[in-house]
């Protein structure tokens, strides 16, 4: 049998929705939350579901995060770098799209 010899990457820090994570440097932002168990990465628009990686190769959109501020970033597709900062997306996020037939009162 063949052994395949990992060696330690180095360590970036993240932080997703306040809390501080350790990540390889080299993963995307999908792998390092799945690896320390976070599954829930998005909710739906319309009715709030819960969503998560699903494909984990940018096709199905189900791995929808806030990265520094900006919405819809694939965290399949999104490599992690020091500092970055990562919340759970709720809806579909500030978009500046309205899914219903009422007029923006804001």
């Amino acid at each position: 049998m063949h052994e395949i010899e990992m060696k330690p990457s180095p360590k970036v820090s993240i932080e997703f929705d306040g809390q501080t994570l350790q990540a390889n440097e080299g993963e995307t932002v999908a792998a390092a939350l799945l690896r320390q168990t976070h599954l829930d990465f998005r909710t739906t628009p319309v009715t709030g579901t819960s969503r998560g990686p699903f494909c984990m190769m940018g096709v199905c959109f189900d791995c929808l995060v806030e990265i520094d501020g900006a919405p819809n970033k694939q965290a399949c597709m999104t490599y992690v770098e020091d500092g970055m900062r990562v919340k759970r997306q709720l809806g579909a996020g500030d978009t500046g799209v309205f899914l219903s037939d009422e007029e923006d009162t804001q």
